[in-house]
């Protein structure tokens, strides 16, 4: 399987492909927008100022995400999960658009947020495939910035820094958006990236949740 890191100019690129190594896909890095849809698999990597990505993307936004409407595999992580949406208050410039929604400075008093935090499931929902496969209660952020997206449903999994309840996850067709940063969230971190690409190119197989229960990060 062959699986693409998008390139544009955001840190973490290779602990991105460090972390997914042992899904045996075969990542490569692309900052052509145009060229990076030609994968089974994308990568909207985090780190990074929205509007700088997003004028990345710019040129092949349109095939970008005609791309994931038509089902191409992608995860979204931090900054890469507020490309998914339609604009940012940290920047100029459009996201995808393909969940509706704005991203909005985190309500708190100490912004941004930098370290582990709660990941918690929708109360209005059962719980998504992805965590079922992979429970994950703990989770490594580094954010300033958070997605409000318009439709709750979207939403797979929150967290809460002071007060502020926000998207952890959010899910939209094969296209999932992660807040937190699962390559820095330890070896939890790294079985629920592996669950993705195993789920993603139909190799994951779902069973019954198991009991939900909070991992020593460490």
């Amino acid at each position: 399987m062959k699986a693409t890191i998008f390139d544009y100019g955001a840190g973490n690129l290779h602990s991105h492909a460090k972390a997914l190594s042992g899904s045996g896909a075969e990542f490569a890095l692309e900052p052509d927008p145009l060229r990076v849809v030609d994968t089974d698999l994308l990568v909207l990597p985090g780190v990074g100022a929205f509007a700088a990505a997003a004028a990345s993307l710019a040129p092949g936004r349109k095939q970008m995400r005609a791309a994931l409407d038509s089902g191409l595999p992608c995860v979204g992580i931090c900054l890469g999960m507020q490309l998914l949406f339609d604009a940012s208050d940290e920047g100029e410039g459009q996201g995808l658009g393909l969940i509706a929604g704005r991203v909005e400075r985190l309500r708190a008093r100490r912004v941004p947020q930098i370290g582990w935090n709660s990941i918690e499931a929708p109360r209005e929902a059962p719980a998504d495939p992805l965590f079922t496969a992979a429970p994950l209660a703990l989770a490594y952020f580094a954010n300033g910035f958070v997605c409000r997206p318009t439709d709750p449903a979207t939403v797979i999994a929150w967290s809460r820094h002071e007060t502020d309840r926000f998207a952890a996850a959010v899910r939209r067709g094969r296209t999932v958006g992660l807040q937190f940063h699962p390559e820095k969230s330890s070896r939890a971190g790294v079985r629920f990236l592996n669950a993705f690409v195993a789920q993603a190119t139909g190799a994951g197989r779902i069973g019954a949740a198991p009991p939900h229960h909070q991992e020593d990060p460490r």
